[in-house]
């Protein structure tokens, strides 16, 4: 059994130098194989090039300029640093690992803005958002979050 499994409340996410923890309700890193023209023999042998994804769902806050909307509206088609912390811990661990890596910030395919009425006060508009990685994340095990 699995020593320090990860929970579901811990995970933090951050932008560049934005933790973006209260914005973001689902968040993830995927992988599969990529889509190519060409496959060398090398590639094949290693199992093939792999392409990763980080996607999330967030909140909709066109009103602040800090928000995660406005990063998307405003930088689609840059590159922006980002650290995926599981563990939530402040300092990265062999016990408290993160990951870090570079992503191509884009807007989402379908909805942008709005979203179905619902009667509850606290319900908010999200969307779903997926951005290509430029490379493998990278384990972190020592260093601040």
């Amino acid at each position: 059994m699995s020593a320090t499994p990860l929970g579901t409340r811990s995970l933090k996410l951050k932008i560049g130098s934005t933790e973006y923890n209260a914005d973001v309700s689902n968040c993830t890193i995927e992988a599969a194989a990529a889509d190519s023209d060409f496959t060398s023999f090398a590639a094949a042998a290693s199992g093939g090039a792999r392409q990763y994804k980080l996607k999330f769902t967030a909140t909709q806050d066109p009103a602040d300029a800090t928000s995660i909307w406005n990063k998307i509206w405003t930088a689609a088609g840059t590159t922006v640093a980002v650290s995926v912390n599981p563990y939530g811990g402040t300092t990265f661990s062999a016990t408290n690992p993160g990951f870090t890596c570079n992503a191509v910030i884009s807007e989402p395919d379908g909805t942008i803005l709005g979203g179905g009425a619902d009667s509850s006060t606290t319900a908010k508009f999200t969307i779903d958002v997926e951005w290509d990685l430029t490379a493998k994340p990278t384990l972190v095990t020592t260093g601040s979050y």
